[in-house]
């Protein structure tokens, strides 16, 4: 009968240590910034997008340049030309000014859109790759390093719909 409660007492540790271990999730933590920052091929794109920001600053400057050459020529033959002439050399310098904060705008636009066309492939591909290796060491979630950081990967119990009961809705 001892052995019996004794056999009984080790059976019930067993069983509650098993529920225990299997109850806990295995989480892991990576600084995706810092990945993604030294991966390769995120290394050639942000050189490449630097390449094209400075062909945009570039043309962007020489046409400024033509722009206050062109003032400076107008401005100081003002004096020898027409009212009507004056005018439309004003029209034409405020035509400059508009084309080339549109173009700057547009400049700015196209090399955001570029950015993301070419950094969302890369940024998926380095969060398949943690979740692949994640998987492969058994975690269950996968936390992110980053100041203000989020989940990559979960794999564990959500407890929503429980604590919604909980909290009757």
């Amino acid at each position: 009968m001892k052995q019996l409660t004794r056999l009984f007492i080790i059976t019930s540790f067993v069983i509650a240590s098993m529920n225990y271990t299997n109850a806990q999730s295995k989480v892991a933590h990576i600084d995706v910034q810092k990945l993604i920052s030294e991966m390769p091929e995120v290394i050639a794109a942000q050189k490449e997008l630097e390449k094209l920001e400075k062909t945009y600053t570039s043309d962007i400057e020489n046409t400024y340049k033509e722009f206050q050459t062109k003032a400076q020529t107008y401005a100081a033959d003002a004096a020898n030309q027409t009212e009507i002439t004056n005018q439309a050399r004003s029209k034409e310098l405020e035509a400059m000014q508009q084309n080339i904060q549109q173009f700057r705008e547009t400049a700015a636009q196209d090399l955001q859109k570029k950015q993301v066309d070419m950094m969302r492939p890369l940024y998926e591909k380095a969060r398949t790759a943690i979740e692949k290796v994640a998987e492969a060491q058994g975690f269950d979630y996968v936390l992110d390093a980053t100041p203000g950081g989020s989940v990559i990967m979960a794999k564990g119990k959500d407890l929503l719909a429980d604590v919604k009961k909980d909290l009757g809705f």
